[in-house]
């Protein structure tokens, strides 16, 4: 009861929170599907670490600038021409005299960048360079249920509490190199297949700008290649977002330091220019991972949860051998670029899925996979277009272009057409898509981005998709429609957001004999009040109806945020009301958390949520990080199933942090 009264004196005394940071404009982002996937967990980790690291604009480049996912090719061209006409700048106010960037992105770009000393930095730093300017960072992280689950007392092979270590040294923007394991909970400790400890352990040296050796990944490493329809391991953009960059292609390797132990490579990677206009990337890795496995040996399908709680589970876990190897060289003078790209991929087991249902026809399958690809761009101020052309081993293509155009310095529209075969299979490919995998799907999106005046921006996107083949749950060929229009207002110290989403899919009815169409309408409303500098308060409300033959599923949350923030300490609290008729009218709400950790639970039944998030530095060394999070539900007297059904209306959990900079 205590723990109710704490968060309810937080929004009755003041209702009020800070300024929205960069975590909040980048949630403006995420749709639902977007949060369902974790599109945003690798995305939010890596800007995570270049907050901690900005890029300095006197000495950086226009392959370090496009690390920044959320700008487009123009407006990165458009700092490349401004940083060679003026530098050095002087002050980060200069980002106004950049026409390509709109006040919104310029002020998100205030958290990743710096106005720095224009020294050009040593090829190789000394050794007492790299201990004088070094930074050591650790980070302790673990969460403490207020509850038990079935699994926990009998079927997890360790105890429930999660949490993880991670040790970081960095050298500007040049040297990053360190370790993180970390610990799901009921996973064992020091025990069973756990004998060293941690169920994962991921590390990883990452150099970069070292004469022509532009950077080298060893260890843990992700790689994305062009559009992302050969190689793509790092993250991918949902449709708001994409809008948002408006389809801009990368060609980047990054350190894997996050806890997560899917979609990463792990060996050696590392970009060399040749000549000016000439790069090569190469890649080699090797990795165990887990799948379950047929009678004769085989893998009937590859598993990245992650989780080790059970026999079974552990089991599972480092029976399959995957080897890969990757190149791609590229040539790009001004704004335009090409490049070559093949990625091949083997597994000491053969792929041999169940074939009992249709739309597994096309499955992965065999212990060999081989994609080629051509990606290309070009861009002025006004236009740009990208694209990627990409084969199968077995000849199958893949394909996406966009272009997009500044109409006038207000308005910005983008096309995106994408054509992927059933027969196209790519073991990393990751993109722009509707369905599931980047298979079976034929589809169009058009897009704009409208600022008629300062204080107002528009969004907005249509999407229209086809697949040819059955799919899960669908047993013919089947479309799917879907369109957003958001809008945004400031003025003074408000800003209120509005946005409506529509989404037509296809499924299989109750008798498997026919195809219906499932409508959800969703529509989010938001207001933000500066109240005072260290005092803001927001305020959501979200509406939910989907409907499908006649009958309808609504779904209604409202919620508040707090955030209180002087020099030392940060606090924000939430509190949010939901009430849905069942899982399919479930609601999603981003919830502020320590650092590392991002939350995008979803809520469908009858309840109230409510946390309250506490930050405080320590002196110059030590930042501690505490939250509480409690979900209580009026509509049943259990929580989950399975090993995972808590005996409980309530579930409460405590995350704790500790920060140590050296």
């Amino acid at each position: 009861m205590r723990q109710v009264w704490l968060c309810l004196l937080l929004f009755v005394a003041h209702p009020v929170i800070a300024q929205s940071d960069w975590q909040e404009s980048l949630r403006e982002w995420l749709t639902a599907e977007d949060m369902e996937e974790n599109y945003s967990e690798e995305l939010l980790e890596q800007l995570e670490e270049r907050v901690l690291s900005p890029i300095n604009l006197n000495q950086t480049s226009q392959e370090e600038l496009e690390t920044l996912p959320f700008l487009t090719a123009q407006q990165v061209e458009g700092l490349i021409e401004y940083l060679d006409h003026y530098h050095p700048i002087r002050s980060l106010s200069e980002l106004q005299m950049v026409t390509a960037l709109d006040y919104h992105t310029r002020q998100l770009l205030r958290y990743f960048v710096i106005a720095g000393d224009e020294k050009k930095p040593s090829v190789w730093p000394t050794a007492s360079d790299l201990l004088k300017y070094g930074n050591h960072r650790i980070t302790l992280t673990g969460k403490i249920p207020f509850y038990e689950r079935e699994g926990d007392r009998n079927g997890y092979l360790g105890y429930r509490y999660r949490h993880d270590v991670r040790y970081q040294y960095t050298y500007g923007n040049r040297i990053k190199a360190g370790i993180t394991a970390a610990q799901d909970a009921g996973e064992p400790f020091f025990s069973s297949k756990n004998s060293l400890g941690y169920d994962q352990y991921n590390y990883y040296v990452q150099l970069r700008n070292f004469g022509r050796l532009e950077e080298l990944n060893l260890g843990h490493y992700r790689v994305q290649l062009g559009l992302g329809l050969v190689m793509n391991t790092s993250f991918q953009f949902g449709k708001l977002a994409m809008l948002q960059t408006m389809g801009r292609s990368m060609h980047t390797l990054s350190a894997h330091s996050s806890r997560s132990v899917s979609d990463h490579l792990q060996g050696v990677a590392a970009t060399v220019r040749i000549a000016q206009q000439w790069r090569v990337t190469a890649f080699a890795s090797y990795q165990t991972i887990d799948a379950t496995l047929n009678d004769n040996g085989s893998a009937r399908t590859l598993l990245y949860s992650g989780y080790h709680r059970t026999p079974t589970e552990m089991e599972k876990k480092h029976n399959t051998q995957e080897a890969d190897l990757g190149a791609s060289i590229g040539w790009q003078q001004g704004t335009l670029h090409i490049n070559a790209n093949a990625v091949y991929t083997h597994y000491d087991r053969p792929l041999q899925p169940m074939q009992n249902a249709l739309y597994r026809t096309y499955a992965a399958e065999g212990n060999d996979f081989l994609n080629m690809s051509l990606d290309y761009g070009w861009n002025n101020h006004r236009w740009a277009f990208s694209g990627e052309t990409a084969l199968s081993k077995k000849g199958a293509v893949a394909l996406m272009h966009t272009a997009n155009c500044k109409v006038t310095e207000q308005l910005s529209m983008m096309l995106l057409h994408r054509y992927y075969d059933k027969r196209y299979t790519a073991q990393h490919a990751n993109s722009f898509r509707e369905g599931s995998s980047i298979q079976n799907e034929h589809g169009i999106f058009l897009g704009a981005n409208w600022q008629p005046l300062r204080s107002w921006f528009v969004q907005g996107y249509v999407d229209y998709a086809h697949f040819s083949w059955p799919r899960y749950q669908v047993s013919a060929s089947s479309d799917a429609f879907d369109a957003l229009l958001s809008a945004r207002y400031t003025r003074k110290q408000w800003t209120w957001n509005v946005r409506y989403r529509l989404h037509i899919k296809q499924h299989d009815n109750e008798t498997n004999k026919s195809i219906v169409n499932e409508t959800s309408h969703r529509l989010r409303m938001t207001a933000d009040w500066l109240l005072l500098p260290a005092l803001t308060l927001r305020m959501q409300g979200d509406g939910v109806v989907v409907s499908e033959q006649g009958s309808n599923s609504r779904g209604v949350m409202v919620g508040q945020q707090v955030r209180w923030q002087k020099k030392w300490i940060k606090v924000t609290g939430t509190l949010a009301w939901f009430r849905s008729d069942d899982y399919d009218s479930r609601l999603y709400q981003y919830e502020p958390s320590t650092q590392y950790d991002f939350s995008f639970p979803a809520y469908y039944g009858h309840g109230l949520r409510y946390s309250l998030l506490a930050q405080t530095d320590i002196g110059k060394h030590l930042a501690l990080a505490t939250k509480l999070g409690v979900t209580n539900y009026f509509d049943r007297s259990m929580i989950g199933t399975g090993l995972q059904q808590i005996d409980h209306s309530s579930m409460a959990d405590l995350l704790v942090q500790l920060n140590v900079k050296l």
